[in-house]
């Protein structure tokens, strides 16, 4: 199902070389406490690996993982050859393309590589990923070969491969090794005239017992530097996407981590040596000598063997796995206490904070004041104001997904049918009206973290063509029998395949391989083919969509309604709202009324619920009560309220203590505590004043107001 967080294994590190031709001296393989490498296979045997992709396959497959990453790793895995990596590229597709999206990557320090190499990459659609310190000077003050020789060049060289318009979509992106000796804005300024699709930033492999350099005595050297780089990233725009800042400022606003390195997220990554050896994150290999290792290899043991062993299941504990301090730190989500192996020491394991604490949360602490606005928002005054900065942020998510879809040749007929309706008056606000749609904002946000779904966003466009009555024709390749229009319905294709649509006076024509077929959505029964969504009108209230079929729809903690929705489902939402009006005649009125615009039916005894979609959807039990209904709604009103504004306004200044007051006032004062709101409303009030935006102060004053009425 769509959306499921699970600790499953989705990444697998397959060490192909266990040499390199470099000799940095920052290596976590070669130079640090674990010198397991001398013991092992220079390459990877053919049994070894035909084993793990067996293995993998399997797990893969009774998981039902929709996609997995296999990163390519050493050593250097370019000295594979050409065609051992081949042979390896193929035995991987062979074994894992049929039960799963595979993701091939490699990740070299690029002084072998060629077009024959890059070749291989082509065939099998592997990304390659670059380690590169900077300028010149900054990357030979490591990244020396064995005769004590530059790299820089030699890595340039294959860079530049890289980037020639054969090549360049092979670009995973450059990987830089902070060292505060180094100018950070040559760093980052020599980095980006690579014009890399990302840079990741990552903090030298260190220790308690081993602490990271500090050449200049600063308490946050590695913060300095890195907020350095972020300021000019800033000013650049945000021109190439940098990881660690984009992981940062996804989990200050309630995003996931999208690195190892920060957040709370569960590991979901097996390593497996050349001699077929599973171990754990190679970074514990900086800990002490045996750090990584499990005892497992492929011939024995399988994945789930693996996934199993303790210290993989400790670094999937998320704030349970966190030492004591970091589970009391206000920036914790962000910082996730850091690096697992950054955090030990011979007195306590790894049950410490990082050895970079102070940095990390210096780092968090400095984008978040960066970033925070301050200024009052009207949106939380008014709720046309809300209303109007979620539509807002509907719209920057679709200009976000559309540099995503841009590259595919059927999008660019549908951006231009939506930047037409968009400049009409007329045709406005019928495309609002799509994008409005709560699980149109569900397909917008996972399109931030995997591929976007063109086939959905072609939909999307087209919908809001026929809802305006624009004269427009489509065409794109449909996976699945299912043409689900977004706010109408759906119309099922006699199989998958080449499609075009096209608008009609109140209506559409759906042409595929077996014919074209008319669908008239006003006056009209459904067809075999065509199931409109059901509307209910509500005494008093807007019409609410019924919708049991966007395929979106799957955004909330417990099962859909797998069966048809009950003929009476719709007529106990109408009198669930005529309880309401009765029980609380002036509801609607209050601020943080809960305007539903669509119900999606939920397995039984799932009550109602809010999902991960945009304001106006509601899950609602199949076998709910009109009274449990009017009894739960203003409550999750509050909640709704209170998430969009989070979405669209800053309340308070990111990742600070002065937010989890909010959260807990608002939250109380909903379930009828007072005495409990009150406290957290005193403690807000005794934080310094800067912690809260204006608007976060408004909010404030309006708590305050509510409390009192209840007092």
């Amino acid at each position: 199902m769509r959306g499921v967080t699970s600790p499953s294994l989705q990444q697998l590190v397959l060490k192909v070389h266990s040499r390199c031709d470099l000799a940095c001296d920052h290596c976590y393989v070669y130079e640090h406490a674990d010198q397991g490498w001398r013991a092992r296979p220079v390459v990877i045997s053919e049994e070894a690996l035909t084993q793990t992709a067996r293995r993998f396959a399997s797990y893969v497959e009774a998981h039902s993982l929709p996609s997995v990453a296999i990163i390519l790793h050493g050593g250097e895995p370019l000295l594979c050859g050409p065609a051992r990596l081949r042979r390896i590229c193929a035995e991987l597709t062979r074994s894992l393309a049929p039960v799963t999206s595979l993701d091939l990557q490699i990740h070299t320090n690029g002084i072998q590589l060629s077009t024959r190499h890059l070749d291989v990459f082509a065939e099998f659609g592997v990304k390659v990923g670059i380690s590169l310190d900077g300028d010149r000077a900054a990357n030979d003050r490591h990244r020396l070969d064995r005769r004590g020789r530059s790299s820089y060049d030699r890595v340039l060289r294959g860079i530049e491969l890289l980037r020639t318009p054969e090549y360049r979509h092979l670009f995973g992106g450059l990987l830089c090794t902070v060292d505060v000796a180094n100018d950070p804005v040559t760093v980052h300024e020599t980095l980006t005239a690579l014009d890399p699709p990302r840079i990741d930033y990552l903090l030298p492999h260190s220790t308690w017992e081993h602490p990271p350099p500090n050449p200049s005595g600063s308490p946050t050297p590695y913060a300095d530097w890195l907020l350095t780089v972020f300021d000019l990233w800033e000013k650049q725009g945000r021109r190439i996407p940098v990881r660690t800042f984009e992981s940062v400022l996804s989990t200050l606003r309630g995003g996931p981590s999208l690195t190892e390195a920060m957040g709370l997220a569960p590991s979901d990554l097996a390593v497996v040596e050349t001699d077929g050896s599973f171990e754990q994150a190679d970074s514990l290999k900086t800990a002490f000598d045996g750090a990584a290792a499990t005892g497992y290899d492929v011939f024995r043991h399988g994945f789930e063997e693996f996934a199993r062993h303790e210290g993989v299941l400790a670094r999937q504990r998320g704030l349970a796995g966190v030492s004591e301090a970091c589970r009391r730190c206000p920036v914790v989500d962000s910082c996730g206490g850091g690096l697992y192996a950054h955090r030990y020491s011979p007195e306590r394991g790894f049950d410490n904070p990082s050895v970079f604490c102070a940095d990390l949360r210096a780092l968090v602490d400095g984008i978040a004041e960066r970033v925070t606005s301050r200024a009052l928002s009207p949106a939380v005054c008014r709720a046309d104001a809300l209303g109007f900065s979620q539509l807002e942020l509907d719209r920057t998510l679709l200009r976000v997904t559309h540099d995503d879809l841009a590259p595919r040749p059927d999008w660019e007929d549908a951006w231009r049918a939506l930047l037409e309706l968009d400049s009409d008056d007329s045709t406005a606000p019928h495309l609002n009206n799509v994008l409005a749609h709560p699980y149109v904002r569900t397909s917008l946000l996972r399109s931030r973290y995997e591929a976007a779904d063109l086939p959905r966003f072609m939909a999307l466009a087209f919908t809001a063509a026929v809802r305006a009555g624009a004269d427009v024709t489509l065409r794109w390749d449909q996976p699945e029998r299912a043409l689900h229009l977004p706010t109408l319905g759906t119309y099922t294709l006699a199989e998958p395949g080449r499609i075009e649509v096209k608008t009609t006076t109140d209506g559409f024509w759906v042409c595929d391989d077996s014919g074209s077929e008319q669908v008239q959505l006003t006056g009209a029964a459904p067809t075999s083919r065509w199931r409109p969504l059901e509307t209910v009108r509500p005494p008093g209230r807007p019409p609410l969509l019924i919708d049991d079929a966007d395929p979106y729809r799957d955004c909330f903690s417990v099962p859909l309604a797998t069966d048809p929705t009950p003929t009476s489902f719709a007529a106990r939402l109408a009198q669930a709202y005529e309880l309401l009006n009765a029980h609380l005649p002036r509801w609607a009125e209050d601020r943080n009324a809960f305007q539903v615009t669509t119900v999606t039916p939920l397995a039984p005894g799932s009550g109602l619920r809010l999902g991960g979609h945009g304001p106006g959807a509601l899950g609602v039990a199949v076998d709910f009560t009109p009274e449990d209904f009017a009894r739960e709604l203003p409550r999750l009103g509050r909640r709704t309220r209170f998430t969009s504004l989070r979405e669209t306004s800053d309340l308070n200044v990111l990742g600070n203590r002065a937010g989890r007051l909010l959260d807990e006032a608002f939250e109380q004062l909903g379930n009828s505590r007072p005495e409990a709101a009150v406290r957290a409303l005193v403690e807000l009030t005794a934080l310094p004043e800067h912690e809260l935006t204006e608007t976060g102060a408004v909010l404030a004053a309006q708590l305050w107001t509510e409390w009192s009425t209840h007092a």
